[in-house]
């Protein structure tokens, strides 16, 4: 989920890499193909403000080898990436993104055999199924996905010790929860659905255990014609999503609210909470520098067990297809992916390690996230597996319609049906 402004989230908002790359930018100079110099690799990111500290790393780990990089915007590098494979002045190493959503994702690039395929790599087969799906094309992997992401409800907690309550880890005790808390006079999550693409993040949430908890082939049945998001659980989600606001367990006025401002609401203690991507703790610590924040997963069903998170792949790097300098590339994204390319990505971006046992020092605050990504207990984002970004337009202007009255659930989820059998 990329955030566009103001319509939509993509491959990864979520994905601090993203965040930190849109300032644009470039450094050390050639981006061009990848030459006959085994000494010198190629190399086009954006990750701007944390792939330097890996570069700087894998040439001293890797003596006498040097890595010319440009780092760029994602909207301008989506741009050149697809002229430079087409035209064969391709860097050896590139910025993917998981998915299917924009002109440099892993299914766009792969498909016409720009990318290499990274399937023969040792850590390709210990990625997480959530990963490993938008990392493959036909079964094969060709993106080098460091990182990652989740949404659930991120907890104040000294709000929750001065209103006496405890995360809930079910359904019945979640809005038992927000009871309370609107009974206390502080509601229990902050929602800015101003920003319409924050409207999706407490449905995302429902949808990872009703949906993908009953059926984790979902996607693939509604890429094969054999599913739909109107006769699916895709309704009991949305369902539950409107029982919430029913139930208070939102702020008055979602509509008249915007991310900043909700931040400032859960931050304070205005709320007990807010249900965001773990990325929010850093903007509440800004905001509450005292304060404590703690991630959870939001229940949807009243067994705890059957819990999923979803969990977002930021951009990772595959090899072009046609590089000369293939040995190197190779060892770049290895690099990439060990425990010490994860962690000094995972640090600068705010995230969690792609891959489980890398030694990575979790944050408190990350540790259920952790936990859940490490017994592979989450499922992709939901745009990242749809045929086009329309779908998701369509969501997002949909549920403010829901909120402010204007449509229903079953209208929205036959007009995403429509967008979605419209194909890429």
């Amino acid at each position: 989920m990329k955030k566009r402004t103001p319509a939509v989230l993509l491959a990864a908002v979520t994905a601090t890499a993203l965040l930190a790359a849109c300032s644009g930018g470039t450094n050390a100079g050639d981006s061009g193909g990848g030459g006959g110099g085994s000494k010198t690799l190629t190399l086009a990111s954006v990750d701007q403000g944390s792939i330097e500290d890996v570069v700087k790393a894998f040439e001293k780990a890797n003596p006498g080898v040097k890595v010319r990089y440009t780092t760029s915007g994602a909207d301008q590098y989506q741009q050149q990436i697809r002229t430079q494979l087409s035209s064969g002045t391709a860097p050896d190493v590139m910025s993917v993104w998981p998915g299917n959503g924009n002109p440099a994702a892993t299914v766009v690039l792969a498909k016409p055999g720009y990318l290499r395929d990274l399937s023969d790599q040792a850590w390709a087969a210990k990625m997480p199924d959530a990963i490993k799906t938008v990392a493959q094309y036909e079964g094969k992997t060709y993106n080098a996905i460091f990182g990652q992401n989740g949404i659930g409800a991120v907890y104040n907690e000294q709000a929750m010790e001065k209103a006496g309550l405890t995360p809930p880890d079910t359904w019945t005790k979640l809005l038992a929860f927000c009871r309370d808390a609107k009974a206390k006079g502080t509601p229990a999550f902050a929602l800015g659905n101003q920003d319409n693409w924050v409207t999706q993040l407490a449905l995302y949430a429902m949808v990872a255990t009703t949906v993908y908890g009953e059926d984790r082939d979902f996607d693939k049945k509604m890429q094969a014609g054999k599913a739909t998001f109107a006769k699916s659980q895709w309704t009991t989600a949305l369902d539950k999503y409107m029982t919430m606001d029913k139930t208070g367990c939102f702020q008055k006025n979602p509509l008249g609210t915007n991310y900043e401002a909700s931040q400032q609401l859960a931050a304070t203690g205005k709320t007990l909470g807010i249900i965001q991507g773990n990325w929010v703790i850093a903007l509440l610590k800004g905001k509450n520098p005292q304060g404590t924040f703690t991630f959870k997963a939001l229940p949807a069903t009243d067994d705890p067990s059957a819990t999923l998170i979803p969990a977002a792949a930021g951009a990772g790097y595959g090899v072009n297809a046609k590089t000369k300098n293939e040995d190197l590339a190779l060892k770049f994204v290895n690099f990439v992916m060990s425990p010490e390319g994860m962690t000094l990505f995972v640090k600068k971006q705010g995230g969690l390690p792609a891959l489980p046992d890398t030694g990575y020092a979790v944050d408190p605050s990350l540790t259920e996230l952790a936990t859940f990504i490490q017994a592979d207990r989450t499922v992709p984002f939901m745009d990242q597996l749809w045929p086009n970004a329309k779908v998701q337009q369509t969501m997002l202007s949909g549920l403010q319609e829901i909120f402010s009255g204007q449509s229903t659930p079953d209208k929205l989820l036959g007009e995403m049906d429509a967008d979605y059998k419209a194909g890429s």
